[in-house]
């Protein structure tokens, strides 16, 4: 295993009664596809959560434009931390992606107040959690077979 696939990932993915491959089986290339796109994310929010704990000062500006002072910065920046441990390790991965997903949605109802630029701003957040989950579901088999359960049922 190399770190971003599941242990589940070692388990034969069942075909359907049909005899076609479920959902769930994935290739190689969807493997490393998942792999870059959670990486993508992982560096840009690994940057964002540590300019937020090292109190830069484009950070502690940033937040002050947004109503957050810089002491909120070290808060959020602890709940940043968490969710990318969480996100980083394969098997919590999924419980990381649902706090990213939740914090991004705070994102968006504050740019949403503030009445900022609809697609640079305010949908960022949304871009983010396409490449969270989008790369979960194509490494993580528990992912993708959640969405095929979603699909057949």
């Amino acid at each position: 295993m190399t770190g971003l696939e599941t242990p589940f990932a070692a388990r034969s993915a069942p075909s359907s009664p049909s005899g076609a491959p479920s959902l769930r089986a994935r290739s190689p290339r969807a493997l490393w596809t998942g792999r870059a796109l959670s990486g993508f994310a992982l560096a840009f929010l690994t940057w964002d959560t540590l300019i937020k704990l090292s109190l830069h000062p484009m950070a502690v500006q940033s937040s002050a434009s947004l109503g957050f002072g810089p002491e909120a910065l070290l808060v959020i920046g602890a709940l940043e931390a968490l969710c990318l441990v969480l996100y980083a390790l394969p098997l919590t991965a999924p419980v990381g992606a649902v706090l990213w997903t939740g914090y991004l949605g705070g994102a968006i109802a504050t740019h949403l107040r503030l009445g900022n630029p609809l697609f640079s701003h305010t949908l960022f957040p949304i871009y983010v959690a396409i490449l969270l989950w989008g790369g979960l579901a194509l490494r993580d088999r528990r992912v993708m077979s959640l969405l095929a359960a979603r699909v057949d049922g």
